[in-house]
């Protein structure tokens, strides 16, 4: 994989976590809302709804804690290959110059 690969993948899951966790809570908001206002009015529905709303909480925590596990895990992967490519074109420039040293030595 390319880095600007890893980088994409890294900003939707950033992106999705970001979206996810604020279009959730407005979801959830709405469905305690309705929930109390069916419970009011005395329909079982009302915490059938309430009970949903109160798990949804603990399912969205869950994809978010993932996205930000993928988020965080790419971001790492991308530094880890490029301090790997530095390191590579590090030792093939050590390798260069002790090529040329010994042409050197040929030549004199």
């Amino acid at each position: 994989m390319h880095q600007t690969d890893l980088s994409a993948i890294g900003s939707a899951a950033h992106e999705l976590f970001e979206d996810f966790g604020r279009y959730s809570d407005h979801a959830r908001i709405a469905s305690m809302k309705a929930a109390g206002g069916l419970q009011s009015q005395g329909f079982a529905l009302g915490s059938a709804l309430d009970h949903v709303a109160e798990h949804w909480i603990d399912q969205v925590q869950t994809l978010l804690d993932a996205c930000a596990h993928i988020s965080n895990h790419l971001r790492y992967t991308k530094n880890q290959h490029a301090a790997d490519e530095s390191y590579i074109a590090g030792t093939l420039s050590s390798i260069s110059q002790l090529d040329q040293g010994f042409d050197e030595r040929k030549d004199g």
